[in-house]
């Protein structure tokens, strides 16, 4: 067999190569902070009814990440996309290349699309072939519902606004909304979100 066919033989190998999500989280949490700067990853958080894969967070916004492996299937897509879109400033889907020809067809044109394959044998190579546009679909209260009372209760005190301690997250969540500009309120989410200690959570952060 001569040297250029066993190298072709090489090439189609690889690209037959079946990409899992275990194989695809540690090179896209690297490929995300080199294109992105400042980040925080959340895996496996809840939205709505789904569990987003990554939503992570910048120092401005939210963008959610969810990764379609080539072993993964579309079936559970569209229900992620309209839980991603209520939560979330700006969505990608990361898929295998066994789904970059179809991918377009199943999400909504402002979101992004992020591709992962082999190269050279071991090296993973994500590429991004379209990029998130602003989620025209944010749900601003749904967003704000990602803080634990604490936070809220931080927020409320930066911006010397009444503590409201008797009332519930949900109409503290209604006089932020009313009481500053959205602008200046999503920084102050992220910050908050960015500072965020697990080691302390309790039942009480997540009462409504």
């Amino acid at each position: 067999m001569t040297a250029g066919k066993s190298k072709t033989i090489k090439e189609q190998n690889q690209a037959k190569a079946i990409l899992y999500d275990r194989d695809i989280r540690e090179p896209l949490f690297d490929y995300l902070e080199e294109r992105f700067g400042k980040t925080r990853m959340f895996e496996e958080k809840r939205i709505g009814r789904s569990r987003a894969d990554v939503p992570m967070l910048t120092d401005q916004e939210i963008v959610g990440l969810e990764i379609k492996s080539d072993a993964d299937t579309y079936e559970r897509l569209k229900r992620q996309v309209r839980d991603y879109d209520w939560f979330c400033d700006a969505n990608y889907v990361v898929v295998g290349k066994s789904h970059e020809k179809h991918v377009a067809e199943h999400i909504p044109p402002h979101w992004g699309v992020m591709t992962v394959a082999l190269a050279g044998g071991t090296e993973i190579l994500i590429e991004e072939i379209r990029a998130a546009a602003p989620n025209p679909k944010l749900k601003r209260e749904r967003q704000l519902s990602l803080l634990w009372r604490p936070e809220l209760q931080h927020i409320l005190e930066r911006n010397h606004l009444p503590k409201y301690r008797q009332k519930s997250k949900k109409f503290v969540r209604e006089k932020l909304l009313d009481k500053m500009e959205w602008k200046e309120l999503k920084i102050q989410v992220c910050e908050e979100l960015f500072e965020r200690d697990y080691t302390i959570w309790n039942e009480d952060m997540e009462e409504e």
